[in-house]
């Protein structure tokens, strides 16, 4: 479908020049780093015309569009939880723009607690989090404008529904830890004071505790605000409310650890792990002896136990030993879940609190269970299964017996015995083996032709599991394949896959990814003008390097909210909590070197690329739309070919959490339609 976009906007270019280490940079769009100008917002408003025009000639835009919103449509149900009196879970309608929380006690008719759809008039405010005192008769819930990452926090009295106090004000990346019913623990960043709160640097994390029926001026500083920036602190306490917990981190991997004993009054914080080497978490106490949840020693992670007295590394000892799956431990009903990852997929196991094995959970099938979490005194919890072609089932589960039972069955339109998931292995440049997970309609022709989305991350040790996409029903339903690689960077083979994906390493996720094109076209799965790529920040700044390394493997590419200037991110909000992954140009000469030669940005030179659609938010403070907005000036500038580059910037919204359901369904139905469109796939 040759469809001609509107003539790019001017995009102007400045004379700004950065020297590291005796190098000249250049950066002729700096000025587009300034959300707030004006001549920023004029450039916003002229790009959305000239993409909003080019998707509006693409004829079954709409249809794909009427085609989600049924899909869409049907009433949507978190697991249950109890607080209190009350059992407590979330229903969307179907295409509510946010789900509600509604509430019951016992038998009777569940009633709306709370419904986010009343925040705003356009549901772009969302429910950032709800936390419930001990006894459930008070609660804290976050509210989102627009999907910034700042919150404004509410007090309410359960029962009756009414707020206590005042709103609390510039809450960022917090918790709420309720201490009885006097107050709770939150933390949060001083308020940028230069430029754009939402592009302003946020080091500095504290601690607090807001006392009810005070101003938050009188809030009590707990922890932080030294002159070593911890960039992400958090408090929590045991479920006995005895220890205050305190993790302080000054990157996205790594943390101190922090006890305080809360039954002794003016008891000091104690020290548990005082470096940033490695993660650990206390995750549960029977009285002073505590469960911890730790990678020292332990790149798959393990449980150990210590006595709160004498809770240092040195006193450690294993409860669940390493094994060679990568462990996630959480506990409920008295029990403790090991959830394991075995190729990127669940195994759980549940044991006593001494460590002694008491079954093995037995799953609905091969892909991904989570919530195997629930209160001491609980008897049941509630978890749910999902994978490609599994939609999200949430399953009643006897702690006792071991017995599931079907809760909550999807009502999506979608057969899943008409397709298939199947999990490949292949060799990286390097010769690592490389899980994919590849899923598509049952019977299809290994032809080269089949229209492909392959989609990673590789990053921040994070592991792509299984999941089911409403969106991704209209690629599989059109006979097209859904590929997953579980790149290096990714968390699923633990801490030293992460670490090959980092720093001097970084090449290492491209190779990955590189490789799993290339095992798709070789073996008919797909063809390079077949093939698009997709992923969403450190995801998105995969998929920008790969648009300069090997413009020629794909047809469409899709970076999202993506990290895309290796040399400026540390600037701006939180970015400079991510050198641990990526390093920085400040590091070392070497280090310098590395980010430029491979930062999307200033990678970019004349050529003939792939039809691209970048896509991002003007209310984004995680990866601020700076990067997206220099990096498609610059693509535009440099594009050779007939192909589009376009760059789809949402309004009211942020890095993706607290979307409204109409702007998922516009922002796929775009994305469908583009890749269609420039792949001559008819719809």
């Amino acid at each position: 479908m040759n469809i001609k976009p509107l003539p790019y906007p001017h995009s102007k270019k400045g004379d700004t020049i950065d020297t590291y280490f005796g190098t000249e940079v250049p950066d002729p769009y700096r000025w587009l780093e300034d959300d707030e100008a004006d001549d920023t917002k004029a450039w916003v408003i002229e790009q959305n015309n000239v993409t909003q025009n080019y998707l509006g000639q693409i004829p079954y835009r709409e249809s794909i569009r009427q085609r989600l919103e049924n899909l869409w449509n049907y009433e949507k149900y978190s697991a249950p939880f109890k607080e209190g009196n009350y059992t407590y879970f979330y229903k969307n309608n179907g295409l509510q723009s946010q789900s509600v929380l509604y509430r019951q006690s016992g038998g009777g008719e569940p009633e709306v607690f709370l419904d986010p759809n009343t925040f705003s008039t356009d549901g772009t405010t969302s429910l950032g989090g709800i936390d419930f005192s001990k006894d459930g008769s008070l609660c804290a819930y976050q509210l989102s404008a627009g999907g910034s990452d700042w919150r404004d926090v509410v007090i309410m009295h359960t029962e009756s529904k009414t707020q206590l106090g005042d709103v609390l004000k510039d809450i960022k990346f917090s918790g709420i830890a309720w201490k009885g019913n006097e107050g709770f623990y939150y933390s949060t960043y001083d308020k940028p004071d230069a430029g754009s709160q939402l592009s302003g640097l946020t080091q500095y994390h504290k601690l607090y505790f807001h006392k009810l029926d005070t101003p938050q001026q009188d809030d009590v500083l707990i922890f932080g605000g030294t002159e070593t920036p911890r960039r992400y602190i958090g408090g929590y306490l045991t479920e006995d409310e005895r220890y205050l917990v305190i993790t302080a981190a000054t990157s996205t991997t790594g943390n101190e650890l922090y006890l305080q004993d809360l039954n002794t009054s003016g008891s000091p914080i104690i020290t548990l792990v005082n470096n940033f080497d490695t993660q650990s978490h206390v995750i549960d106490n029977i009285g002073s002896k505590l469960y911890i949840f730790t990678n020292l020693n332990a790149p798959n992670y393990k449980v150990v136990i210590a006595d709160a007295d004498k809770a240092t590394p040195g006193n450690w000892t294993d409860l669940l030993p390493e094994t060679v799956n990568v462990l996630s431990a959480s506990t409920g009903g008295g029990k403790l879940f090991a959830e394991y990852l075995k190729d990127a997929t669940s195994l759980v196991q549940q044991y006593n609190m001494d460590g002694q094995l008491e079954r093995s959970i037995e799953l609905p099938g091969v892909g991904t269970a989570n919530g195997f979490g629930a209160k001491k005194e609980e008897k049941e919890l509630y978890y749910a299964f999902t994978s490609y072609t599994y939609p999200t089932t949430i399953f009643k589960y006897n702690i006792e017996s071991g017995s599931s039972e079907l809760y909550k069955k999807s009502g999506v339109q979608f057969d899943p015995e008409l397709y298939e998931s199947k999990q490949v292995f292949y060799k990286s440049k390097d010769g690592t083996r490389v899980p994919m997970i590849i899923t598509h309609k049952k019977g299809i022709e290994l032809n080269g032709k089949n229209p492909t989305l392959l989609y990673a991350y590789g990053g921040f040790g994070i592991s792509l599991t299984p999941a089911f996409s409403l969106s991704n029903i209209i690629l599989l339903e059109q006979g097209g394949i859904y590929a997953v690689p579980n790149i290096r960077g990714g968390g699923e083979y633990g801490e030293n896959w992460h670490i090959a994906g980092t720093k001097l390493q970084k090449q290492n996720v491209f190779d990955d990814f590189i490789a799993a094109a290339e095992y798709l076209i070789d073996n008919k799965y797909t063809s390079a003008n077949h093939l698009a790529i997709a992923g969403g920040s450190n995801g998105g700044l995969l998929v920008g390097t790969i648009i300069t390394q090997r413009p020629d493997l794909f047809k469409v590419a899709l970076p999202a909210v993506g990290v895309l200037d290796m040399l400026r991110y540390n600037e701006f909000t939180a970015g400079a909590g991510w050198a641990y992954d990526y390093g920085t140009a400040q590091d070392s000469e070497e280090m310098f070197k590395y980010l430029y030669n491979y930062s999307p940005y200033h990678a970019l030179k004349p050529s003939d690329y792939p039809a691209t659609m970048v896509i991002t938010a003007d209310h984004d403070d995680r990866v601020v739309p700076a990067h997206s907005f220099k990096f498609a000036a610059r693509l535009q500038e440099y594009q050779t070919g007939e192909a589009p580059v376009l760059i789809r910037i949402e309004t009211k919204a942020g890095h993706g959490a607290g979307k409204s359901t109409a702007q998922s369904i516009s922002e796929a139905a775009d994305k469908w339609a583009f890749v269609f469109a420039n792949m001559g796939v008819r719809y």
